[in-house]
This record gives C-alpha cells, structure tokens and sequence, in this order.
C-alpha cells in the first residue's frame, strides 16, 4: 500500500515521542478534599495518554505509600486489580479516620517504551486534605524526584496558576521541561485541542527549579517534569537501556461556583 506524502506526515505526528501521546503515571483519587460526611476514599492507579484517554497495561506497582503528619504508610499490598481506558490498572479504597494532608505516592514498575528504546519510571504523587487540615501540603516525600508544591495543590478554582519546584535528589533541577497534561475523564465535558501541540503542554523551570502553569479547566491535572535517570537497566534484548525518570504530581482545579 502506497502512502500519500500528507498521510506520512500525518502518521509521523502520531507517533513521534513527546510530542502527542505523552506518557503520565496516574494517581487519582475519587476526591481531592475528604468531609467528614463522606470519609471513603479510592484510589485508582495507571498509566496513560490522560488527554487522548489512550491506556496501557500497568503491572503491579512496585510501591504504594500515604503520608500523613510525618507518619508513612505503606499500601502496596491492598491493591487490587482494575482497568483504565480499557486496559489493566491497580485501585485501592481507604478510610480517612482523622484530619490532615494526605501525600499518596506511587512507583511503578520500569515500563519498556519500544518506540524510544527506553524504560520509563515516574513517580507519581497527589495530596488529599481531610476535614479542613492544610498543614504538609508543601513537605517532601524525599523521592528520587519530586514537585515540591508552592501552591496549595487542593482547593483551587479552574484559572488558577500552579506553581511548583522540581527537585532531583532533593536539589533544585534547573532548566528542567515539565509536561502538562489535562484528563479528559470519563463524564466531564470532552475537550478537543485545536492542534496537535495544544494535547502536552511544556514549561521550563528556571534557574532554581521552579515553574508556573495556569490551568485553564475544571478538573485533574498533571505534572511531569522529565530526565534522565543516572542509571540503565538491562531491555528485552539484554542491553542497556537509558531511562526516562519522570517527577509526577495530580491536583484538580474546581469549577467556579461548584458545590
């Protein structure tokens, strides 16, 4: 079958890394704010094209952590198997019993991104606040890399910027791209992006790490500030593989005059 010179620049669009179908480890809670009048929370873990809602399998997380007033817990055995986007995903429900803010953090097993020949690891985090307590939401986890908030990442309206500081073994990383993804969930108004470059997002942190993004949408949103990892690891043909270490964080931005 013979291709027209339009349907190959076309196909390149689609399949050229970074610039389209950006990968973004989730983490998405069924809430950002717990009441006491509703104390469940869910959550639900995957990997995925969040704007194109395209999935990909995920195998068990290697880890799942909350933390809360200094207090870490480990969650990685409660698991249990779900799908995103059609594909396999990994949930877990708790109970917030007391108040505070919630760090929930996820890391996944290496993915093998045969397109690019490399593994991809993101770290993936996202805070909830309980019962009207906002004191933690600007701590490290001391993750490998991470977005240290400097914007309250709850509580905020559709419009607002988010402001962040990207840190690579607790150093700021200047000169850093992060990708910016919104995610068309599943009953919210579908949005469609007027060209290919409008799906990712990209800002640059400055000099000490930090970077700016207004969020123009209701909804969840997110960050992944992208390097590469001082290490390799052996891929299905038994060489080296660079690896793409992805410092991920998911807040949500609330509808002006939502209840």
């Amino acid at each position: 079958m013979r291709l027209t010179a339009a349907a190959i620049c076309t196909l390149l669009v689609f399949i050229m890394p970074g610039t389209v179908l950006a990968h973004f480890g989730m983490i998405i809670p069924s809430t950002s704010i717990v009441n006491p009048s509703d104390k469940r929370l869910t959550l639900t873990l995957s990997f995925s094209h969040p704007f194109e809602k395209t999935g990909m399998d995920m195998v068990r997380p290697q880890k799942l952590t909350m933390t809360v007033n200094n207090n870490q817990i480990d969650l990685t055995d409660r698991l249990q198997p779900t799908t995103v986007m059609t594909k396999k995903a990994w949930s877990l429900t708790t109970t917030i019993k007391k108040p505070g803010v919630y760090w929930f953090s996820m890391t996944p097993a290496p993915y093998f991104e045969a397109a690019e020949d490399i593994f991809i690891l993101h770290l993936s985090k996202t805070a909830v606040a309980a019962f009207g307590a906002q004191s933690g939401w600007d701590k490290p986890l001391g993750l490998e890399t991470e977005i240290i908030p400097l914007t309250r990442p709850f509580g905020n309206y559709a419009g607002n910027s988010f402001t962040g500081r990207v840190v690579v073994q607790g150093k700021p990383a200047p000169n850093t791209g992060v990708e910016v993804a919104y995610y068309n969930a599943a009953g919210a108004k579908r949005h469609t992006a007027p060209t290919q470059y409008h799906i990712t997002q990209l800002v640059k942190t400055d000099d000490n790490g930090i970077f700016t993004f207004t969020c123009p949408w209701a909804g969840w949103w997110g960050f992944a500030a992208l390097h590469d990892a001082p290490y390799t690891l052996p891929g299905p043909d038994g060489k080296e593989k660079q690896v793409e270490l992805g410092a991920v964080l998911w807040l949500y931005m609330d509808a002006v005059g939502s209840q």
